[in-house]
């Protein structure tokens, strides 16, 4: 990776010796990895997910278990810490199946799926990070020095550094390389599988400026971009100790976590909404810090969380109605035809920024081409679709899919979606297509919304904003009565 900074660069290299690299402004530099072995993970079957506060329900689901024959143990995933006085528990228990499987994890659940009819997860536990030598080379591609496993690069009095074909949007259409521009400081390291992770260490109001812009428009209303920074700031503080741990990075900047694009990125709208609610997250009413995820449009209807991810309902994201205060919805995701056929006074529908082909939309597939979608299932030609579970939006939560060869049930709703080539969302009614011979021809897709449609409706919320609602409004609607509170000046 090829870097360099509008002024002064300071960079160093770890090792036995630490050594100090100085390089005057402009300069351009390239960190590479020479040796590289990757971390060494263990994989065990997670048989269920637990609030922390929930001991007793640990200590039932474990004599389940192990009445059953099973040898497991509990893991906690998370952390505790403290900011200014208050303090962050994102701490769950997770209930292990204590066994070193060695690549039979697929069949171990296969076996517990069939004789319990539980469906698991499987959970990576880190034995040892990665490690390798590191290569730091000049304008010219001259070596200057090696570093066991990492390299530090910090501009001089504040200068931004540049980055020279940072990739993005891997595994969708935005799919890219572009030359991107950060605050703080950069670390070139080894991620999970040894290959070169760059890393920016920035403050959490220096990581909202870049990520806020690349996740709302940075024209919407002034409180929804302040929802917007409230939301981010709590969900990057939730999130700390649960995602990437054989990663040398506590958020990716990706979809998975967030996007975040750096000073590039930037925008004076979204600087001023995150300067206004500095150091400002959400609770909920019992004093939690709220998991505060969000999607792009919720089709009219928000999402319970455990319908899209699994594990333990959380109180602070219940699925409920989008409408604006003193509206009444003509039909409900009960009858999920005719709420998608209705005109609902839905936020994401009434917002300047709403669009309809994400709102409402179909989508179409030949026979053929379903067929080929689900060719790994070995089902043979597919001639039944149905949605067997669904959740309070009426987002699928359980596919059933039958072939002439035997049927099989797809749990998930990003599981379902990504079946048939990534859906807009998992709030849909699916419906055969037959010809003029009356043989399978196809099938549509009808659907509604735009994500997973968890938390708050980020259209949504420029709607209500646009309405009069104030930001704290907005967040206490998406997330059932929780409350902003400032945790940091």
């Amino acid at each position: 990776m090829t870097f360099s900074a509008r002024g002064r660069l300071r960079m160093r290299l770890s090792g036995d010796v630490e050594k100090l690299v100085e390089a005057p402004a402009a300069s351009e530099w390239t960190a590479r990895v020479v040796k590289a072995e990757p971390s060494e993970t263990s994989v065990h079957v997670q048989l269920a997910e637990l609030r922390f506060a929930d001991k007793q329900g640990l200590a039932a689901e474990q004599r389940s278990w192990e009445e059953r024959g099973y040898k497991v143990r509990p893991h906690v995933l998370g952390s505790v810490y403290g900011i200014s006085g208050k303090v962050i528990d994102n701490r769950r228990y997770l209930l292990l199946l204590d066994e070193e499987l060695q690549g039979r994890a697929a069949e171990r659940q296969t076996e517990i799926l069939r004789k319990h009819g539980v469906r698991t997860s499987l959970f990576e536990e880190v034995r040892r990070p990665s490690r390798g030598v590191l290569e730091l080379l000049d304008s010219a591609g001259a070596s200057v020095a090696l570093a066991q496993d990492w390299i530090a690069a910090e501009a001089q009095d504040g200068a931004a550094i540049e980055v020279r074909g940072v990739e993005h949007g891997v595994g969708y259409p935005s799919h890219g390389f572009e030359d991107r521009s950060y605050r703080g400081s950069l670390l070139f390291t080894l991620d999970r599988a040894g290959r070169l992770a760059v890393v920016n260490v920035v403050s959490m109001e220096e990581l909202l400026r870049g990520l806020v812009p690349a996740e709302i428009f940075s024209r919407a209303h002034p409180e929804a971009l302040k929802a917007q920074a409230v939301t981010a700031r709590s969900e990057a503080l939730a999130k700390i100790g649960l995602k990437h741990l054989a990663d040398p990075y506590l958020l990716c900047a990706e979809q998975h976590c967030a996007v975040y694009r750096g000073l590039s990125g930037e925008a004076a709208s979204t600087n001023a909404a995150v300067e206004a609610t500095r150091g400002e997250a959400l609770f909920s009413p019992d004093g939690r810090l709220v998991d505060a995820v969000y999607s792009a449009v919720c089709g009219g209807h928000t999402e319970s969380n455990e319908v899209v991810w699994g594990g333990p309902a959380d109180p602070s994201l219940r699925g409920r109605p989008d409408t604006l205060p003193g509206r009444k919805a003509p039909a409900k995701p009960e009858d999920l035809p005719a709420f998608l056929s209705s005109e609902l006074p839905a936020a994401c529908r009434l917002s300047s920024f709403a669009q309809p082909a994400k709102y409402r939309w179909e989508r179409h597939f030949t026979a053929e081409e379903v067929d080929a979608l689900t060719a790994h299932l070995q089902l043979g030609p597919v001639r039944a679709i149905a949605v067997a579970e669904r959740g309070v939006s009426g987002r699928a939560r359980l596919l059933t899919l039958s072939g002439e060869r035997g049927a099989t049930q797809v749990r998930g709703e990003l599981n379902i979606r990504r079946m048939f080539g990534m859906l807009n969302s998992a709030m849909f009614v699916v419906s055969p297509e037959r010809g003029p011979d009356g043989k399978l021809a196809g099938w549509t897709f009808r659907g509604g919304g735009w994500g997973h449609g968890v938390g708050m409706c980020q259209t949504g919320a420029i709607g209500r904003a646009e309405a009069g609602q104030r930001y704290q409004a907005i967040l206490g609607h998406y997330y059932n009565g929780a409350q902003v509170a400032r945790v940091y000046e």
